[in-house]
């Protein structure tokens, strides 16, 4: 870590003595409009002077085109410093994203649910049999035993759809109970927490491993999920039906889940070119001929797409960007730097002092 920082300190040091140099080249022979505190950019004052620790005001020149909100925007750094620090930078463009969702489950030992799986069955095969009953009070009792056991099977977090094939079976799954080579499937229970409800539906992928099966993958997908939050640990259950076919998992058997979201096809920032303040989003923008340019973005929650067959880091972009912009994803940090040396705007100074502030 001391050798990381000290590589840092020299870089900070080389990018200072070129930028005074440069800098005072390049503004010899422009208006100085006002002096900034070197500490803290939103200080300024129309004289030079020095702040409380002596340090000279640096000044901020008019320039020669695009007048003094451009020459804060920008960030001038020569071919030879970018090589120097390293500068990369990547198009934003549109991916198909998707969120890891990571989550505990367990498999389904649930006589009550089998249970009531069994009465309602029972339940529809006998209304629809005494359907000829000439006896309208029979028919309507069925019918009402068939409405409240469909009721408490989604309390029980069963989907219309699962209650709708119900009909078609003649038992209830024994999957439920008993794990074995006649069943092709188990059920899980996996705890999707609040916060994250609004990302998770049914139809979304599933992968578990368990602690007894070290490196296999067991794969299914989110059928349904219960109706009601648990107030305790302010979750919801989800049912996951899993692929079983060896019958390996075991009901009761806990495990580890990932859930991957499809968040669909989105502009997406590289994690890399994200700049927080706390406050805010920033990302450098290379816009040519050694000019970069800070740009405040919004964005959604992380997420993760395929990049050379690997997975990476990236943002959905919600605002601030435009397709193929280029976003600075390696150097971004020493950029900021620079710019807080020729005078510009620091975005991570920014922030701290907008935090301060706050």
């Amino acid at each position: 870590m001391k050798k990381i920082m000290r590589k840092l300190a020299i870089v900070l040091a080389i990018l200072s003595l070129g930028a005074g140099f440069s800098f005072a080249k390049d503004q010899k022979d422009k208006k100085i409009l006002y002096y900034r505190n070197p500490m803290n950019p939103s200080i300024t004052s129309p004289t030079f002077m020095k702040d409380s620790m002596g340090m000279d005001y640096i000044p901020v020149y008019e320039e020669a085109e695009g007048g003094s909100a451009q020459a804060e925007a920008l960030v001038k750094i020569s071919q030879s410093q970018q090589e120097l620090i390293g500068v990369a930078t990547e198009a934003v463009i549109s991916r198909p994203l998707m969120r890891m969702i990571r989550t505990v489950a367990k498999i389904a030992y649930d006589p009550e649910l089998y249970k009531a799986q069994t009465e309602f069955i029972q339940a529809y095969k006998t209304s629809e049999a005494i359907k000829i009953n000439p006896n309208p009070e029979i028919g309507e009792r069925l019918q009402a035993m068939v409405v409240a056991s469909a009721f408490k099977l989604k309390l029980q977090g069963l989907s219309e759809g699962q209650i709708e094939e119900l009909k078609t079976k003649v038992n209830s799954d024994r999957s439920l109970l008993l794990s074995d080579a006649s069943s092709s499937h188990v059920w899980a229970y996996l705890t999707i927490y609040e916060y994250d409800l609004g990302s998770v539906k049914a139809g979304d992928h599933v992968v578990i491993t368990a602690i007894a099966y070290p490196g296999e993958e067991f794969s299914g997908k989110i059928v349904a999920m219960d109706p009601v939050l648990d107030m305790d640990t302010r979750s919801v259950r989800a049912r996951v039906q899993i692929d079983n076919p060896q019958g390996k998992l075991k009901p009761n058997m806990y495990a580890d889940a990932l859930i991957h979201v499809d968040l669909g096809k989105n502009l997406a920032v590289p994690k890399e070119a994200i700049l927080d303040t706390g406050l805010r989003k920033i990302v450098y923008l290379d816009v040519g001929k050694g000019q970069f340019k800070a740009q405040e973005v919004e964005i959604g929650p992380e997420a993760i797409a395929i990049t050379a067959g690997q997975e990476n880091k990236f943002f959905p972009l919600i605002r601030g960007l435009k397709e193929n912009d280029l976003v600075v994803t390696t150097g971004n940090f020493l950029i900021d730097s620079q710019s807080q040396l020729t005078g510009g705007m620091s975005a991570l100074w920014g922030g701290s002092t907008e935090i301060k502030q706050e």
